[in-house]
């Protein structure tokens, strides 16, 4: 029993470490994409797998979401890294800035 307890307390700590890595600082955008009644809080990115969820975290305020990779995108601009449905960008409160600065970390895969 002590050595179940020895590996849970080595191994799950780890788990959740992976499973929130850093994956990129850049910046965030919004598009009109989908009706929000279909997808409330998707994102496109240029290479994560479809149905990964991510946390966006606003890099002025601290806030953040999490959203779920439905396209890809953004393209042409290496510094945005992901482009947030209507409703994400209204969650994350950067409809009025329309770009800004975020770090993404992926929490889930497919």
């Amino acid at each position: 029993m002590k050595y179940l307890l020895a590996i849970l307390l080595l191994v799950v700590p780890m788990m959740g470490m992976a499973q929130t890595q850093a994956l990129q600082t850049g910046y965030a955008v919004y598009y009109g994409g989908l009706k929000d009644k279909e997808t409330p809080l998707t994102a496109a990115h240029p290479t994560l797998p479809f149905g990964t969820w991510v946390e966006v975290k606003h890099q002025k305020t601290g806030k953040t979401i999490r959203v779920k990779i439905n396209d890809r995108g953004p393209f042409g601009n290496k510094q945005r890294i992901i482009d947030l449905s209507i409703a994400a960008a209204k969650a994350l409160g950067i409809i009025s800035e329309g770009v800004a600065p975020v770090e993404i970390r992926v929490v889930s895969g497919n």
